[in-house]
């Protein structure tokens, strides 16, 4: 029987801003190497082939987020599957349910292993050793998850009680469940972990697709109907496979502890597992997270980037642009983004999220995306803006052109400072050299295009009335958008 890993990269990156955003989570950031956590639970896969047969994965993600999948697994030469895309999340039981349906139909009985994009795992040989054991009794029809080893009354994760051991495989016990408890106080944290008998619940699920399907259609029918309609409904698109939009909304947002194993719990499934692990497990939740996961200097500080720090302990100090310095403070968050500084106390990182959600009140653009913003052909940087203009800095990748478009109230100008750039505009087409130029009027239709093998940057400096990236009609684009 196969084990078919399903990734989960979905997130609306509140909880590490300002490094993360809406249209750029965490999952996608490189935290603690030259990887981002997407590709880091990518590469955690290779070796398991060794012993088990392992299918390529499914990645599931918002629509927004599809080229940034695809980019960072072609990075690093991994293969998928297919790239699911959500047209709006719905949280992990939907997500987990169009997934097996979709595995269902190519393999008929499989095992799923489901794992968030967002988590840091150390141990990845302990890890692979935990996933024998639980494909073992996953094939005999348990419904399994993992369960981390606490090692401080923590009270932002959720908690698994165990019950009664099933048995032992490979020095690793299996247990059953007694129940789900979401983030407790800390006075119910330190009680549970003084007993022993409770572990941090890591989101990592392992089952047959066929024994979720089950549960789900049992447990919560609307949900499985939802996305029964979404996937048969759905389309390929490449790489991609689009849900359909309209069943897809209508599917209840649900949790896999809420829709299915806590039910399972409390009617005292025989066959739903939990198994302890140490496998270095992090949820990466918090900036506090990520200043326990990091390297840290003689006075406890994580520092990246240019910092200067006197009497300064128990920090974490990152800068993406320019100088900081400090002098005298302790235990603080402080992270320079390209467009935005957080200063916080680390006992209180994780209220970054009132943060976020005072922007998304305000309409500020710095909830949603950063400076930089990714596209599937590359990049833009807005360097400067002010009354009827805007100053970006183009990206263009080798071999990938933007869309043939006209933008009805403003122009641009193209100013070429690296590489040669294939023009089009209106009935005519030509190479811009650096340091060349030209102008596209208003209603034009125009393309810009790098056929060659190298990076091509270009300076557009945009006038008009209005200067809203809404303002594009497009005609012709290699990437389905419209």
């Amino acid at each position: 029987m196969k084990l078919c890993p399903v990734i989960l990269a979905g997130g609306g990156g509140t909880r590490l801003w300002p490094l993360s955003r809406e249209h750029y989570p965490k999952q996608f950031l490189s935290l603690f190497d030259n990887y981002s956590l997407l590709q880091n639970t990518l590469s955690r896969l290779d070796g398991l082939s060794q012993v088990i047969d392992v299918c390529d994965p499914i990645v599931i993600c918002n629509e927004e987020h599809r080229f940034l999948v695809a980019e960072q697994c072609a990075q690093i030469k991994k293969n998928v599957n297919k790239i699911i895309l959500e047209p709006k999340g719905r949280n992990t039981a939907p997500a987990l349910t169009v997934a097996s349906l979709d595995l269902i139909k190519q393999y008929e009985d499989v095992v799923i292993i489901m794992m968030p994009a967002d988590h840091l795992i150390t141990e990845v040989e302990s890890f692979h050793e935990a996933i024998n054991v639980a494909f073992d009794i996953a094939q005999q029809g348990f419904l399994a998850t993992y369960g981390i080893k606490p090692d401080k009354a923590e009270t932002g994760y959720g908690y698994i009680h165990k019950a009664d051991q099933i048995r032992e495989i490979n020095g690793l016990s299996v247990y059953k469940i007694n129940s789900f408890t979401e983030k407790p106080d800390v006075a119910t944290a330190e009680k549970y972990l003084a007993s022993g008998n409770y572990f941090w619940n890591s989101g990592l699920f392992i089952m047959k697709a066929t024994i979720w399907i089950e549960n789900i259609k049992s447990l919560q029918p609307e949900i499985y109907s939802s996305c029964e309609s979404a996937y048969l409904d759905g389309m390929v698109d490449g790489l991609f496979y689009r849900l359909n939009e309209d069943a897809f909304l209508k599917c209840p947002n649900d949790s896999i502890d809420y829709a299915v194993m806590e039910k399972l719990s409390e009617q005292g499934h025989e066959k739903l597992s939990v198994i302890p692990i140490d496998i270095g497990w992090s949820d990466v939740g918090a900036w506090s997270s990520v200043w326990e996961l990091k390297d840290k200097d003689d006075n406890d500080n994580s520092i990246e980037g240019d910092v200067i720090t006197e009497q300064t302990s128990n920090c974490i100090i990152r800068s993406e642009r320019g100088l900081i310095t400090t002098i005298g403070c302790e235990n603080l968050v402080i992270i320079d983004s390209d467009d935005a500084i957080m200063i916080a106390d680390k006992n209180k990182a994780q209220d970054v999220k009132k943060i976020v959600e005072m922007l998304k009140t305000e309409n500020r653009s710095e909830s949603l995306s950063h400076r930089k913003v990714y596209r599937p052909w590359g990049n833009y940087d807005s360097v400067d803006n002010g009354y009827n203009f805007q100053v970006k800095r183009l990206t263009v990748n080798p071999g990938k052109k933007l869309s043939l478009q006209l933008h009805h109230k403003r122009a641009e100008h193209w100013v070429v400072v690296k590489g040669i750039a294939t023009v089009t505009k209106g009935e005519d087409k030509f190479e811009l050299q650096e340091n060349e130029s030209t102008f596209i009027p208003v209603g034009t239709k125009h393309r810009l295009e790098n056929a060659t093998e190298n990076i091509l940057e270009i300076i557009e400096v945009q006038s008009g009335s209005y200067l809203g990236e809404d303002d594009i009609v497009r005609f012709d684009d290699d990437f389905g958008r419209h």
